[in-house]
């Protein structure tokens, strides 16, 4: 036999391909030759004469050995340094040994674990090329597995479709690439030809992947009778299988099963305990997954969580927002040695992150000296959660400087993408397109879906258009990111024409089209388009989703609908706390204090606990109602709730106790302020303000400034309706004056209103109506109507009249413009006019608002309406009145009877004034409180002069405090004085 043969021989010695890794079976051997043949000349060897003698053979089988070796050691050595080019030159050089085999199964595998399609393919040319390993059914398997490693399934089926003859090997590496890349359907069809097939079955490999198709179809019954298959053939046993079963029920939901197929296993390995706590953490059962953790680690079988345990634990932290058992498991994988695996590491992050600890977040991500694309991700992700936008690019940045191997992919982009909300992100966001344009990103789905929505949330609309049609293909997310960034940015006509435009495409809308649709009809306060959607969810069976349900009740609250939201929410079976917000705050919003208030008791009373929105809407109630019990009942359960360490919480009750008039209680609360933001100094400005403080609103302006706080648009409304409610024109009309030259901002309408207010006020009409005329946008009809009751106050009528027609232009269809232009005739006893004006109120379907005033006793809110005389203490009241009347005519109250103005007798004028609302609600207050009891009454209008003459001396009569708060300030009467010194 030649030396050729016996060599041949010598190599033909079965290599265990399928089960063994040559990187394990020799150590790596890196030479400093940049080829094999520097240092062996294998022609040599394989070119020897057969005439030579057994001592020659014997060496040159020792020699052909280690030559083997070394080839086998250099080719894993190139591909464990990642160096695969150099490893596919060595098995070009050495293409006619029979021992090459051997490196191209090594190298198959390295292009998979490294995702190198193109030397896979410059291998795959080799095998095919050769007549010795074309049909090998070794590097066959190799090159299906290698295929779909890489992402290519679809070549890795031409492989296997090219055999001539297929075993089990290829088909479980066809099942299993078809599941790894997640085309569970096609690895389902593929199982099915080879149950077809007669002569191969299949075993214990090819079970699990079929398994972990069914879960991720989530088809349960496919799942059972795969389960079937495996009893009877008696693979049942086995702990794949069992461990697939695991995973497979948990992911369909189906726990009680995956706990039988746990519990009966006769064998478990940790992958079956990692199996059920994932599975029972992915379906919600937190404190099962932490038991579980415990009973495994204290089990019989000794078990150590691995990488795979703490991954599966940490995510249940993060998901309960529980940091203490996420420090726990942090501790847990210290004892371990696990916290330095980068898996582990990057999962702590992302725990902590989530769970409100970025410091800690941010400290572990530092000292990570391993950092992956994964490790960027997460922390940039949790800064992008957290809001913070300068951190997330800075991150962004600062990670594109790590070098080519760590740049940002589609995960980093969409982490991003979420922080782009405003218009001062615009320029960041546009430079984050460019990369992502360079990249080859754009063409991802869901990165193109999310410059859509960022371009919208951000003020460009026409941006987002145009990455909206340069997609190739638009699905039905891809309008639902036009549509809904239209809608959330306040392009409302936009996002219903782009509907419009999805509906003619022949795409039908979704959950979050209709959500999006919802949002739009709300800020447009379209109540017809609403319904018409309503009609649509009902139509489709959309109603069940929580989502639509409470944007439904949003729009019908905005629309001023709150008996129909009721409808909705009382129908609700499963209420969450945001749907009970949304109907707390919406009876808050339309002025329906009381609903609020018993919505809030209901909600209290079924257990659901409130959190600051909900506290923040019924603090705006007892507002409203000037409801001070009330008020500070809410304040006592927001304290032992924990809610008052809340900037907004604290900012809505210093607004109560302002608007209950308890302004001292407000400095208090603002004075334990440890952080004293813009919205709390604003607060506590308005609060001074609407209490008619002017003098003391400005010390706290200037104190403001003086500590280095900057002042906002929010801020100048406060500092001028102080001005403008304490008679203090030159101040007021300074700081306006100061607002855009000193503090650079620019006034808008509600600043000119207080300003044209201020300057009706104190009689300065012509400044008054000279400011309209100039203001920079147009004015609305707040500013027309200020600027008419000025007129009427002062017997402009001429002013008058050319104002109220611009104002019933603008407002057509409001009664109290109509009642402020009859008063202007009225002032003048024009009272043809006034009947002319009556009767188009008439003919319009307008009715005027009735005078009502409430008062506050013992937490119940009793309302009085002007003229009511069927109240059940009418008789009392009517009585007290009388006496209290008789009282203060004697120290010099005379009815002021220019206050009625309607065409009537002097005497019906009396009985008129006794009858409004005011006055009924302090006779109420005296008759049902003691002596010194401050009474606090609230009112819808204007105090009239004769309310406010007679509040005054009844306060000295029964030597009582009488607040009153109409729809324009606070009036706090004592001792026959008011704080508003006559003015307002």
């Amino acid at each position: 036999m030649s030396v050729y043969v016996s060599s041949l021989c010598l190599l033909s010695v079965p290599y265990p391909l399928l089960h063994h890794d040559p990187l394990h079976q020799f150590p790596v051997i890196r030479s400093n030759k940049p080829r094999l043949h520097n240092t062996y000349s294998l022609r040599l060897i394989f070119n020897a004469k057969s005439s030579v003698s057994s001592s020659t053979i014997t060496h040159q089988r020792q020699s052909l050995s280690q030559t083997y070796e070394l080839f086998l050691r250099e080719i894993a050595g190139f591909c464990e340094s990642n160096n695969l080019n150099e490893a596919f030159y060595l098995l070009q050089e050495n293409s006619h040994n029979a021992y090459v085999k051997e490196g191209m199964g090594i190298l198959l595998q390295a292009c998979g674990r490294q995702k190198d399609i193109e030397i896979g393919k410059k291998v795959h040319d080799m095998v095919s090329s050769s007549t010795h390993f074309s049909n090998d059914f070794v590097l066959n398997t190799r090159l299906i597995t290698m295929y779909s490693m890489c992402g290519s399934p679809w070549d890795s089926r031409r492989v296997f479709d090219n055999l001539k003859t297929k075993n089990l090997f290829q088909w479980n590496a066809l099942v299993s690439g078809y599941t790894r890349n997640e085309l569970y359907i096609h690895a389902l069809n593929i199982f099915v030809e080879l149950v077809s097939a007669k002569d191969i079955k299949p075993d214990n490999f090819t079970l699990p992947c079929v398994i972990k198709a069914c879960g991720g179809i989530a088809d349960v019954d496919l799942g059972y009778a795969i389960h079937g298959m495996a009893a009877k053939s008696g693979l049942i046993g086995d702990v794949f299988v069992g461990n697939a079963l695991i995973a497979m029920y948990g992911k369909c939901g189906f726990v009680e099963d995956m706990v039988k197929v746990f519990e009966v296993m006769p064998e478990r390995n940790l992958v079956s305990w990692n199996s059920i706590i994932s599975g029972f953490s992915e379906n919600g059962f937190s404190l099962e997954s932490f038991y579980l953790l415990m009973e495994m680690m204290g089990g019989e079988e000794g078990l150590v969580p691995d990488v795979a345990t703490l991954v599966t634990v940490l995510p249940v932290c993060a998901g309960e927002g529980d940091v203490e058992m996420g420090r726990s498991v942090h501790g847990l994988a210290v004892k371990l040695g696990l916290n330095q695996e980068l898996m582990v590491n990057n999962t702590l992050v992302d725990m902590y992150a989530k769970c409100g600890c970025l410091p800690e977040a941010q400290i572990l991500f530092s000292k990570n000296n391993n950092k992956n694309v994964v490790s960027w991700n997460t922390i940039i992700g949790a800064f992008s959660m957290a809001g913070d936008v300068y951190q997330t690019f800075y991150l962004l940045r600062k990670m594109q400087m790590e070098g080519e191997g760590m740049k940002a992919n589609e995960v980093t982009v969409l982490n991003v993408l979420t922080i782009c909300l405003e218009k001062s992100e615009l320029q960041s966001l546009k430079e984050l397109h460019g990369y992502t344009l360079r990249h080859g990103f754009q063409n991802d789905e869901l990165v193109a879906n999310a410059f859509v929505a960022a371009y919208a949330k951000c003020g460009s609309a026409t941006s987002a258009e145009n990455v909206f049609h340069g997609m190739e293909s638009r699905t039905v997310s891809s309008w639902n990111a036009l549509i809904g960034g239209h809608a959330q940015n306040g392009d409302s006509l936009k996002a219903l024409d782009y509907f419009l435009q999805m509906k003619f495409s022949g795409l039908e809308p979704d959950c979050f089209t209709i959500g999006s649709l919802l949002l739009a009809c709300t800020h447009l306060k379209s109540l017809h388009f609403g319904k018409e959607i309503h009609g649509f969810v009902l139509r489709n069976g959309l109603e069940r989703d929580s989502f639509i349900r409470i944007s439904l009740l949003s729009l019908y609250m905005h629309c001023e609908k709150a008996p129909s939201a009721r409808v909705l929410f009382d129908a609700m079976e499963d209420k969450s706390l945001i749907s009970w917000n949304t109907m707390i705050a919406g009876y808050s919003r339309n002025k329906l204090p009381d609903g609020t208030l018993i919505l809030f008791r209901r909600m209290i009373s079924k257990g659901v606990q409130p959190c600051e929105i909900t506290i923040n809407s019924v603090f705006g109630a007892c507002s409203q109602l000037s409801a001070l019990r009330l008020g500070k009942e809410t304040h006592c359960y927001a304290l032992k709730a924990s809610l008052t360490d809340d900037i907004f919480v604290a900012c809505s009750i210093i607004d109560m106790y302002a608007k209950c008039g308890c302004i001292e209680q407000s400095q208090k609360i603002f004075n334990r302020l440890k952080d004293k933001d813009a919205a709390s100094w604003n607060a506590i400005i308005v609060g001074y303000a609407i209490n008619g403080y002017g003098k003391e609103a400005i010390e706290l302006f200037e104190n403001m400034l003086a500590l280095g706080r900057k002042p906002d648009s929010f801020t100048f409304v406060g500092i001028l309706m102080a001005c403008n409610h304490a008679g203090l024109v030159e101040d007021g009309l300074k700081y306006f004056g100061r607002m855009q030259n000193s503090h650079g901002v620019k006034p808008k309408l509600e600043h000119y209103a207080c300003v044209v207010d201020m300057l009706g006020r104190a009689g300065q009409l012509h400044d008054a109506f000279k400011l309209v005329d100039e203001m920079p946008e147009e004015p609305d009809a707040g500013v027309w109507s200020s600027l008419l009751s000025s007129c009427r106050n002062y017997g402009a009528f001429d002013m008058g009249e050319k104002v109220s027609k611009k104002l019933l232009e603008l407002e057509p269809d409001k009664a109290e413009n109509y009642v402020l232009v009859s008063n202007l005739y009225a002032g003048s006893e024009k009272w043809d006019d006034v009947r002319k004006v009556r009767q188009g109120m008439k003919e319009n379907g307008l009715q005027k608002d009735a005078g009502r005033s409430w008062i506050e006793l013992g937490g119940n809110v009793y309302t009085f309406v002007a003229g009511d005389n069927m109240l059940p203490e009418s008789k009392e009241i009517r009585e007290m009145w009388g006496r209290l009347e008789k009282k203060i005519s004697k120290i010099g109250y005379k009815p002021y009877t220019e206050a009625v103005l309607h065409e009537l007798e002097e005497e019906e004028k009396i009985n008129i004034l006794r009858g409004h609302s005011e006055k009924l609600a302090i006779s109420f207050g005296l008759l049902k409180t003691t002596k010194g009891i401050t009474l606090r009454v609230c009112k819808n209008l204007r105090i009239c002069v004769d309310c406010h003459n007679a509040a005054k001396l009844i306060s000295k009569v029964v030597e009582r405090e009488i607040i009153v708060r109409d729809n324009k300030r606070f009036h706090h009467f004592r001792d026959g004085f008011c704080s508003c010194g006559d003015y307002w």
